[in-house]
């Protein structure tokens, strides 16, 4: 009997399922085809029998009994009436109907559902006047529809439930992860039946131990499917069940639990242990695990003879008491694993945001979802110290990069890869001999390739640069089509360059930004990588933001600032991340007060002086408030001191709907530092900066203050091709 068959597993980890399949199935009985969102298998149905019982990554095993188009509900009824319902079960079976629709005319899946019910038992009340029974739990038969535009695929579902369900997990702790989804991602980790005897397995929070007992079934050989009590082709009529004995038979005869491995499982909390124990139990495995009560923060293990694969799901925000608690345990877990490579460590987190809190070198990522949860499962590569590797993101020595790309643009591109290989040259010697580890490194230096590029080198992993690609807006004028090729031809540039992949590669489009699109995120990876600027550890998200959180031209004012804060106070207005504040706080300042109107903002400002060990909240403080308003009234806002030091570095426009009015530096500057002049001691200084082109003080401004122009002192190596976009002045209260 041939049988078409779907496979579904776990979104994002599809390859692995198509190699899995491969393994478990002979290649001669059947033909294996990747399709979109899972795998198709022609053939027996020995197979179907064999993917039930040993996949590990799979979740459903569909087989289609029919395709048709369902533009309506009269021919989604036809259809599934015009099949002969009485090959695959009788009247005294139970069954259930479910569905999925995609950009369809019918769109609701519970009428859907109903429709083929309807059919179904319709047919049989015509022919034989009784009718199956519709059982929502554990039906004999489970049906399924898809149709997704228009088109309709009527299946059994032979798993009958997800087969996440293994059977042994009767409790757990927390939120654990389904097990076809944990398996995914020990796969994804490269555990296996042959790793498992020369590497060692850590789940350090392994919870109810779902990690720990998969690894250890993958050891043993035991089928993920020996356990379950239900499939859904127990009673189809076309069920062979003396096949079925066999493959049992056979996967018993599998079984190895001699295997030599190391499996460890911990946990802070005994009561997770003892739960994991118990399902590990259930499953088989409780002899091939050690099971072990201990806080990360305090990990003790052999040292490892063998590399180490490291797999953990930590809580994620809303499980823990406080966010703070959070990011002091991602630091914990840091600290506790660095001592047990070499290890690589995959991790799937709903708080990307936190990874820099490990303190190593992520070496790759994926978007995955558990359950509703959008997650990243990162891996991270723990190394001796002495450990030396390749340092990535260094530029090459010649432009024979050129050969790479496709020969109709060679010419055009190898302009562009000269400029690129010589500003870099000059520019590493520079940041080596200043100690500046993230700089520009290109700015629309020639005008048909119009982009900026910054370079930022991993404070975690020297040998790690990540290129941030900003391309400017091309003019109206220039066809969309053109612009976007060249722009397709600088990152390969850049690329190649610098021998990097995508991953350390970011690109965004800079152009004016209006209304709430000034404030929107352009992707939501939500991941910070850590970087240094002197004295201070910075982060910095180079996917989600039109900017990276370190304005890169200024970082000769914060060098000032901290310069010359000693014992002094710092009113740090529009303070964005806090790296003004941070530098003042590191350079000694008596009290430093952040303001900015975005929460987003003063987050990443804590999380900042956090990363540098800063606790002390009676010399820094973070407020939100419009700027605007609070320099109306800053008594309204608790403030009634004045400041030794004030940095202004407003935005050059913002509409946002948290303001009372727009904010045009043009227009308003003049206003804005003389009500921030009200707050400055008679001594002290107030440093503004901006890049609005075209800006030029009021001249209303030279003639009650002192006011100096520090533009050119201020720019540094790296910007000083577009030097006429810094700009930057002293103001200090007249001596009158």
């Amino acid at each position: 009997m041939q049988l078409k068959l779907f496979i579904t597993g776990h979104k994002g980890f599809e390859t692995l399922l198509y190699h899995e399949i491969r393994r478990i199935l002979p290649r001669q009985d059947a033909q294996i085809t990747r399709r979109y969102g899972g795998v198709e298998i022609l053939g027996g149905i020995e197979n179907a029998y064999r993917l039930c019982l040993y996949s590990r990554l799979a979740n459903r095993v569909f087989c289609e009994l029919k395709q048709f188009k369902a533009e309506n509900e009269d021919q989604l009824y036809a259809a599934v009436h015009g099949l002969d319902w009485s090959e695959h079960l009788s009247p005294r079976h139970s069954f259930a109907v479910s569905a999925s629709l995609s950009a369809s005319k019918i769109d609701h899946t519970h009428y859907a559902s109903l429709k083929v019910k309807d059919a179904i038992v319709d047919q049989f009340r015509q022919r034989v006047d009784s009718r199956p029974s519709v059982a929502k739990q554990q039906p004999d038969i489970h049906i399924h529809i898809n149709i997704h535009k228009n088109q309709a695929s009527l299946s059994l579902d032979l798993s009958g439930e997800s087969l996440h369900r293994r059977g042994y997990r009767s409790e757990h702790s927390g939120a654990p992860l389904k097990e076809h989804l944990a398996a995914s991602i020990i796969a994804h980790a490269g555990w296996t039946r042959e790793r498992a005897e020369t590497h060692r397995f850590v789940d350090p929070m392994c919870g109810s131990g779902t990690f720990a007992i998969e690894a250890a079934m993958i050891a043993a050989d035991i089928a993920p499917g020996l356990k379950r009590a239900y499939f859904g082709f127990s009673k189809w009529l076309l069920h062979d069940t003396k096949l079925w004995q066999h493959c049992l038979a056979e996967a018993e005869s599998r079984i190895d639990h001699s295997i030599k491995t190391i499996i460890i499982a911990s946990d802070y909390d005994t009561r997770a242990i003892e739960i994991a124990r118990a399902n590990a139990i259930r499953a088989g495995v409780e002899n091939l695990i050690h099971f072990s009560h201990q806080d990360i923060a305090d990990l003790k293990l052999e040292p490892g003879r063998t590399t180490s694969i490291i797999v953990c799901n930590p809580p994620y925000g809303e499980r823990m008491k406080s966010e703070q608690g959070l990011a002091a345990l991602y630091g914990d877990m840091g600290a506790g694993l660095r001592g047990i490579g070499p290890a690589v460590l995959h991790i799937i987190s709903a708080n990307p945001d936190l990874f820099h809190r490990l303190g190593l070198k992520r070496i790759s990522k994926k978007a995955v979802k558990n359950g509703p949860v959008d997650c990243q499962l990162a891996s991270f590569e723990i190394v001796d110290q002495a450990s030396s590797q390749k340092s990535i993101g260094e530029p090459k020595t010649s432009v024979s990069t050129a050969s790479k790309i496709r020969a109709g643009a060679r010419d055009s591109v190898t302009p562009l890869l000269n400029r690129l290989l010589k500003n870099a040259r000059h520019l590493q010697r520079w940041a080596k001999r200043t100690g500046t580890s993230c700089y520009r490194l290109y700015d629309a230096d020639l005008p048909e390739f119009s982009f900026a590029l910054d370079v930022y080198q991993s404070e975690i992993s020297a040998s790690t640069r990540w290129y941030h690609l900003q391309e400017y807006q091309a003019p109206k004028f220039i066809d969309a089509d053109k612009a976007k090729a060249r722009i397709e031809l600088a990152k390969q540039a850049v690329k190649q360059t610098f021998d990097i992949d995508d991953t350390m590669l970011f690109c965004k489009t800079r152009q004016r930004q209006r209304g709430n699109r000034q404030y929107q995120k352009h992707d939501s990876q939500g991941e910070l990588f850590q970087i240094r600027e002197g004295r201070a550890s910075l982060l910095v998200n180079l996917s989600d933001y039109l900017d990276s959180g370190l304005f890169l031209d200024n970082r000769m004012i914060r060098q000032r600032i901290f310069d010359c804060a000693n014992n002094r106070s710092l009113l740090n207005l529009f303070c964005y991340t806090g790296s003004v504040g941070l530098q003042a706080v590191l350079g000694g300042a008596s009290f430093v007060l952040n303001v900015d109107l975005s929460a987003t903002y003063l987050k990443w400002a804590r999380e900042n002086h956090a990363i540098n060990q800063l606790d002390d909240a009676s010399s820094y403080q973070f407020l939100g408030a419009d700027v605007v308003e609070l320099l109306e009234n800053p008594s309204q806002f608790g403030i009634d001191r004045h400041f030794d030091l004030i940095f202004l570095d407003p935005p050059s426009f913002s509409n946002s709907k948290k303001m009372r009015k727009t904010l045009d530096i043009l227009r308003d500057h003049e206003n804005l530092i003389e009500k921030s002049m009200r707050l400055l001691n008679k001594e002290g200084l107030l440093l503004f900066s901006s890049n609005r082109r075209g800006l030029k003080l009021a001249d209303s401004l030279s003639s009650r203050f002192l006011v100096k122009d520090i533009s050119r002192e201020t720019i540094p190596e790296d910007f000083k091709r577009k030097a006429r976009n810094h700009r930057c002045w002293e103001i200090r209260h007249s001596r009158d």
